[in-house]
């Protein structure tokens, strides 16, 4: 079961180190004045040539240091999306992996590649995955969780609007598109991991008590016509 990945963020205590992954607590220092030098990064403190707005993580884990300029992570360069969930069908982590690449340039994008996730994910869950809309209504009639339900309509209509723009602009919302991450990771908890962790225990019982068990179920079953 994966454990929740906090992605970094400015001024934060703890967060999933860039460098490492380690949820760690990260010691901060502001407006310091540095240059870069050598490959890969290294920062030098001076009194001249300075960067502004330049300020530094330290993972208390790696002790790798992360640099910060008018807030925003610029080195290491990479995405502070959340990994997806390891249970995930491959062709949707595909375009999961897309999204987590684009979305501090382009959130408007990554939105709209979660939601040709969840598009294909319909298909794994048994739906037609022709229409969102359906599909939903459908897994709502079987007992879908409100939980789930609207995680996944909360992926499906911010998607729409990131191609069809209405009420919602998604183009500078990186909050929003980062928690749509997390939105499809709990989804495929609740409807791929747990199902398959779950069943693994129970087909570990010993044939006897897995009979009986069967055996109890099927008493008072209406035979079928």
């Amino acid at each position: 079961m994966n454990k929740k990945y906090i992605p970094p963020q400015f001024q934060q205590e703890r967060f999933n180190c860039p460098h490492c992954q380690a949820y760690a607590h990260q010691s901060w220092y502001y407006g310091v004045k540095a240059r870069f030098i050598g490959s890969p990064i290294q920062i030098k403190t001076e009194t001249h040539g300075t960067i502004p707005n330049l300020d530094v993580s330290v993972c208390y884990s790696c002790r790798k240091h992360s640099l910060w300029i008018k807030e925003k992570l610029i080195y290491p360069n990479l995405s502070i999306a959340p990994y997806p969930n390891e249970d995930m069908p491959d062709d949707v982590k595909e375009d999961f992996l897309e999204a987590r690449k684009v979305v501090q340039l382009s959130p408007r994008s990554a939105s709209a590649l979660l939601r040709l996730c969840v598009q294909k994910l319909m298909l794994h869950l048994g739906e037609s995955g022709k229409n969102i809309n359906e599909d939903i209504a459908s897994l709502v009639r079987e007992g879908l969780s409100v939980t789930i339900q609207q995680a996944l309509d909360v992926l499906r209509v911010i998607g729409n609007e990131s191609v069809h723009p209405g009420q919602l602009d998604m183009r500078d919302n990186q909050d929003v598109a980062l928690k749509l991450f997390n939105a499809l990771n709990l989804i495929i908890q609740d409807r791929i991991t747990q199902p398959k962790e779950m069943q693994s225990l129970f087909d570990n019982l010993p044939d006897g008590k897995k009979k009986a068990i069967e055996k109890r179920d099927m008493k008072g079953k209406k035979p079928k016509r």
